[in-house]
């Protein structure tokens, strides 16, 4: 199983688009097949979202799983998640090399931040992640929003 992805580092941008992906976060796709990650642009920030491949699997049986096979919605999700996705293998160092599109979409130019969301992360420009923390803390305090409650019933504390 793949571990969480935590924290926010912020790492450098070469002359030839490579950024090194964090160590802890390589750390957590240790037992993953394909030794790397796959990005995409994402569909709801100026961000890069990135997963390791074994999620992508899962995205794809959940898509199949709800949506006709043919049907306009499984082609339109499918469109967005999977025809833009890009798996990068990493190098030697642990780095990966974004491509143009990404860069311009999450307006990278030297420096990216990897932030840990769990599951997945995002890469943001660094000025931009601070733009979008402060929002959605204001969004979490004005929601007054919790964790739900642990499923199978134990709503104890």
């Amino acid at each position: 199983t793949v571990g969480l992805f935590l924290s926010t580092t912020i790492n450098k941008i070469d002359t030839k688009a490579r950024i090194s992906v964090p160590a802890h976060f390589r750390a957590n796709l240790i037992n993953e097949e394909f030794s790397g990650v796959v990005l995409f642009q994402s569909y709801t920030q100026d961000a890069i979202e990135g997963v390791p491949m074994s999620a992508m699997d899962k995205m794809n049986a959940r898509i199949d799983d709800n949506f006709a096979l043919f049907s306009d919605n499984h082609d339109e999700l499918s469109t967005v998640l999977f025809g833009g996705a890009l798996p990068l293998a990493f190098d030697g160092d642990g780095r990966i090399t974004l491509p143009q599109n990404f860069l311009d979409h999450a307006g990278l130019t030297n420096n990216a931040a990897f932030v840990g969301m769990g599951h997945k992360f995002q890469i943001w420009n660094p000025e931009q992640l601070e733009i979008r923390k402060r929002n959605a803390l204001e969004a979490v305090k004005s929601k007054q929003m919790t964790l739900p409650p642990e499923r199978g019933g134990n709503h104890n504390g």
